[in-house]
């Protein structure tokens, strides 16, 4: 038989953080049935507590008696279908990860009972003791269930891994920033229960009253995401499906839009697969090592909904913060992986110059050397030809020598990170009109021949012009018209 104070510490250890162990509590509420939960933290003196309430179901004394027991249930055993739990342990672990003292009051019909679980107590005692709370001390506790409901309150005391005791403001504002991570890291945890999609209830998730809003990080409901064809794979009498997505290129939504689809750890960080079992999501940002998280594919992201009938399979852990694909799902998403990678691409490939159109002529050209790429500045451009034609031969060999100068010289790692985390602040989208004028300008001197209407024409197939095409026509005509 284990030595209970020993076990107990061992059980804080098993690698919790603050949000993912208020996550797990969030779990038997949503599985209890709760429409409405309500994280709220304060201060008694100058140490936080924190609570959770909700209104599901409730348990009876006994059903509460057997929550309070760690490794409550088989996880060889049938679950329901919409039970998020794996082990029995996720009440009692994640509570245990960041407190000392555990309290559950809940109210089923007119029966309401509490249990405690005091650390301290154990210590001491070196006994797996839990204590009944009678009603004399639920009058004493920072917060209550509502009279005459159902539900179910976790009120977590001693909170000693936040180290915040005697603190003072500091404290607080410690406190504040965690709550404010914690709303973050619901909101994508449970997004899928915050919205109410299709065949779920909606649960309203709150934080001392104030509702959480989903965080989507697929952008479902933005126009210019790209959604691929659902796969559905079969594996132990269940079904596996996958949903590939690549989000909106950044020319495509606002400033602010594009920042919050980003989420908090950027792009880069939540490309790939994002696993949901029972429509909760346990992993994301990870392609399991069947492909590289690199700049062109960081708008890719991938649902896989699992069921709850398949964790070993999986390799769910107690934290429901790790899995693995089955081989054979694996290898499904090793064809998968390659359609939404190069759908990913596109938006930047197309939006870079990687072939040379033949009508345009471009100020940049991409040049391949074996396994060598090269940018440089195009030598050929119309406008450059006509101002070295006018040259003598030595100043004109000069001028060659600056310009490939200037292309040797291109700061490209300085842009690519720029572009890659403020593509907005260096995108220009409104063209310099007198830059543009002057230029066209040289062409006319240089072909006195043209007319309006053959320097539109002109201009259509030749850049900067052929990118504003809505200002060539203003811009032939003024540089016509002297």
């Amino acid at each position: 038989m284990p030595r209970a104070s020993v076990m107990i510490e061992a059980m804080r250890d098993i690698g919790y953080s603050f949000e993912s162990a208020v996550a797990d509590i969030i779990d038997n509420s949503i599985a209890a049935g709760a429409r409405n939960i309500d994280l709220r933290f304060g201060w008694v003196a100058d140490l936080p507590w924190i609570a959770v309430i909700d209104d599901g179901c409730g348990m009876s004394r006994d059903e509460l008696l057997e929550a309070m027991r760690p490794g409550s249930k088989d996880p060889r055993h049938e679950r329901a279908a919409h039970d998020l739990g794996r082990f029995g342990l996720g009440l009692k672990t994640a509570s245990f990860s960041q407190c000392r003292e555990l309290t559950v009051l809940t109210r089923r019909s007119e029966e309401l009972n509490g249990m405690r679980w005091d650390l301290d107590r154990v210590s001491v005692t070196n006994r797996w003791e839990i204590t009944e709370v009678h009603p004399s001390e639920m009058s004493d506790m920072p917060c209550s269930l509502p009279p005459d409901e159902s539900g179910t309150l976790v009120l977590w005391r001693k909170i000693d891994r936040l180290e915040l005791a005697g603190m003072g403001e500091v404290g607080h504002e410690a406190v504040n920033e965690m709550m404010s991570a914690i709303q973050r890291h619901l909101s994508r945890i449970f997004h899928r229960f915050l919205a109410g999609e299709l065949g779920l209830k909606r649960v309203r998730i709150s934080v001392n009253g104030t509702d959480i809003e989903p965080y989507d990080p697929f952008a479902e409901l933005t126009i210019a995401t790209q959604k691929f064809p659902l796969e559905v794979v079969r594996f132990r009498d269940s079904e596996v499906k996958i949903q590939a997505y690549v989000l909106p290129h950044h020319s495509k939504v606002s400033a602010k839009e594009y920042e919050r689809l980003a989420g908090p750890e950027g792009y880069l960080r939540n490309q790939g697969f994002y696993i949901y079992r029972n429509r909760r999501l346990i992993i994301w940002g990870s392609w399991f090592r069947l492909a590289r998280q690199e700049e062109l594919t960081k708008l890719a992201r991938v649902r896989i909904d699992i069921p709850n009938n398949t964790d070993h399979h999986w390799g769910i852990d107690v934290r429901k913060a790790r899995a693995h694909p089955p081989l054979i799902v694996k290898n499904r998403l090793r064809q998968v992986i390659e359609q939404i990678r190069s759908g990913a691409k596109r938006p930047y490939t197309q939006r870079g110059r990687v072939v040379v159109e033949t009508n345009t002529s471009p100020v940049w050209v991409r040049k391949v050397h074996n396994d060598r790429i090269e940018y440089a500045i195009n030598d050929e451009h119309p406008l450059l030809t006509g101002l070295l034609n006018d040259l003598h031969v030595g100043d004109r060999l000069r001028l060659r020598q600056m310009i490939k100068m200037f292309g040797q010289t291109f700061p490209a790692a300085a842009f690519f990170s720029d572009y890659s985390n403020t593509p907005k602040q260096i995108e220009t989208e409104q063209p310099d009109m007198d830059v543009m004028l002057a230029l066209a300008k040289m062409l006319v001197q240089a072909n006195p021949d043209l007319d309006q209407a053959g320097l539109t024409t002109v201009l259509a197939t030749m850049e900067p012009f052929s990118r504003h095409p809505d200002q060539i026509g203003v811009i032939a005509r003024r540089a016509t018209a002297d």
